[in-house]
């Protein structure tokens, strides 16, 4: 089994931005710390700005509603 980290270096690897937007989007879901979270959704918000991906409005959401923007 494939795990996220290993998705996530891939999809690095690959300079695939729209798969990191899912990636850092998911890893910020499975996070078990408020900080970490906030780590993986600001990474997945800089990727989807770059690729114009609509998850931006949620993603800013996100963060904003957990004082980080």
């Amino acid at each position: 089994m494939t795990s996220l980290q290993d998705h996530l270096l891939d999809a690095h690897a690959r300079d695939d931005r729209a798969a990191l937007v899912a990636l850092y989007a998911e890893a910020g879901e499975a996070a078990k710390d408020l900080n970490a979270a906030c780590f993986y959704l600001t990474h997945a918000y800089v990727f989807a700005l770059e690729v114009g991906d609509p998850a931006c409005a949620q993603l800013y959401q996100r963060l904003k509603a957990h004082g980080r923007v």
